[in-house]
């Protein structure tokens, strides 16, 4: 193991020096994007062992979390939840500093933290990742992270905050970061749902699943232009606008799916929430619309 200690924060090649909490498999990768590009990096993890091929690789090891932050201006924390980063910055003084946070969190939580930091004297900028460990530092990889709250924070540190991965300011909000990064894998998880379902449907038919797979990617990127068309309708107000098939007759060809699945011996247990939602939407009266008034019966009336 290479003994880089802590010292005294130093330039190299034009970069500034960063602070890095949390070497896990994200955190580690993020390392060893900084420590590659030339960042001169102060690494802390809980476990130490973690720390040791970014030290090999140049990075200086803290041996507590405080003798980290203390090192540079600029404190990058990749810990395993909200409630870890306050345990482990409990007591750390934060004055003068800038937190980025690439903890996942939900917005609610990126609010409190952000308050949080500034009554310790600390810029603050909440991050939602969206990627997994190999493609940060990747060229091409696609790699990005929505950052949200400190403007002048992310400004400052525009440069540092791009080697992992691209980047997008969403706002000063200190969730919309969080919010952004969630909305986009909750959609994520509902294609999946559908492709699940899907492969389900064909799974005991003479129906090579590899044969099917282009089928399948090639329908659902065909019918990734209804985004644009649902986010039109909602900024206008008017979900009857270039409607093609109303909700009447999908709830009406409804049927054919769930059929088809019996038939097929599958679950129809991804599918019925939503069809739920469309014969809901129906029996209010909205049988010319298209299927984005189902976002309305999704929201719930709160105080936000």
């Amino acid at each position: 193991m290479t003994d880089n200690k802590v010292g005294s924060s130093h330039d190299t090649a034009g970069t500034r020096p960063l602070t890095l909490l949390g070497l896990g498999a994200m955190g580690a990768a993020l390392g060893h994007a900084w420590l590659a590009a030339g960042y001169p990096l102060t690494v802390w993890n809980r476990t130490p062992g973690r720390a040791e091929p970014l030290a090999a690789q140049g990075a200086q090891v803290a041996g507590t979390a405080a003798e980290a932050v203390a090192a540079n201006r600029l404190v990058v924390v990749c810990l395993l939840n909200d409630d870890t980063l306050g345990e482990t910055l409990d007591g750390v003084d934060l004055a003068g500093k800038d937190l980025v946070n690439l903890t996942t969190s939900t917005p609610g939580q990126a609010r409190v933290r952000a308050e949080w930091a500034r009554e310790r004297g600390a810029r603050f900028l909440d991050g939602g990742i969206m990627a997994v460990p190999p493609m940060i530092g990747a060229p091409g990889s696609g790699a990005s992270v929505f950052y949200s709250g400190s403007r002048a924070l992310f400004d400052a540190h525009a440069e540092a905050l791009a080697v992992p991965a691209g980047t997008a300011y969403v706002g000063e909000d200190p969730g919309f970061a969080a919010l952004h990064d969630v909305a986009l894998l909750s959609a994520m998880y509902g294609m999946f749902a559908g492709v699940a379902h899907a492969f389900a449907l064909i799974r005991k038919e003479e129906i090579p699943p590899k044969d099917f797979a282009p089928l399948l990617s090639g329908w659902l990127t065909a019918m990734t232009s209804s985004v644009h068309q649902a986010a039109a309708q909602l900024e206008s107000g008017d979900y009857t606008k270039n409607v093609v098939s109303n909700l009447a007759m999908q709830v009406a060809g409804s049927e054919t799916l769930l059929g088809t699945a019996e038939e097929q011996g599958v679950s129809a247990e991804l599918l019925t929430p939503y069809l739920a939602l469309m014969e809901r939407r129906l029996a209010e009266g909205h049988g010319d619309e298209d299927t984005t008034g189902l976002i309305d019966l999704l929201v719930r009336r709160t105080g936000r």
